[in-house]
């Protein structure tokens, strides 16, 4: 059973948490009801304009990026290490080409039109504040551009409020 937890006490490290243990950006498309959910090893945590906020980036040809607009919100899930290879799937599978959640280990609870996952360990509950599509001619560092951007395929940024924290 998940608890509110008071943000404020939030004390994991965010480079483990998103670059090691990765998480799972999860929204509802508000047309469909339809849920998705796809692995990110990319994104941090922070404060700006007043509150505590999360970044994500997200390539547009992934089918998340549909639900994430729609919607304005989204979940993070962390898990504990015994999920990696499921999280591993929803990594490499598109939810445009099979339903990643009912074939998956993972079960969805929507909590006030945001989903998550009971199994996660801990989930923050989001709000867009902002996004944008990187642009090229903003790189300072152009290696970054051959190295991760070779199809020219750039990541939308957004910055979400964080709204709430739950932990089991």
């Amino acid at each position: 059973m998940f608890k509110n937890f008071d943000i404020d006490n939030f004390n994991q490290n965010p480079f483990k948490l998103i670059g090691d243990e990765w998480m799972l950006i999860t929204a509802k498309d508000k047309q469909n009801g339809k849920v998705n959910s796809m692995t990110a090893s990319w994104g941090g945590l922070g404060f700006m304009w007043g509150k505590p906020v999360c970044f994500i980036v997200v390539r547009p040809q992934r089918y998340t990026l549909e639900f994430i607009n729609s919607s304005n919100e989204f979940s993070l899930c962390f898990f504990d290490k015994k999920y990696k290879k499921t999280l591993s799937y929803f990594g490499t599978i598109s939810g445009r080409d099979e339903d990643k959640i009912n074939n998956s280990d993972l079960t969805i609870f929507d909590n006030s039109q945001i989903p998550y996952f009971n199994e996660a360990k801990f989930v923050l509950l989001c709000s867009n504040l902002y996004r944008q599509k990187f642009e090229e001619n903003c790189f300072i560092n152009k290696e970054i551009i051959d190295k991760w951007y070779p199809n020219k395929d750039y990541h939308y940024l957004y910055i979400a409020s964080v709204n709430q924290i739950l932990f089991k």
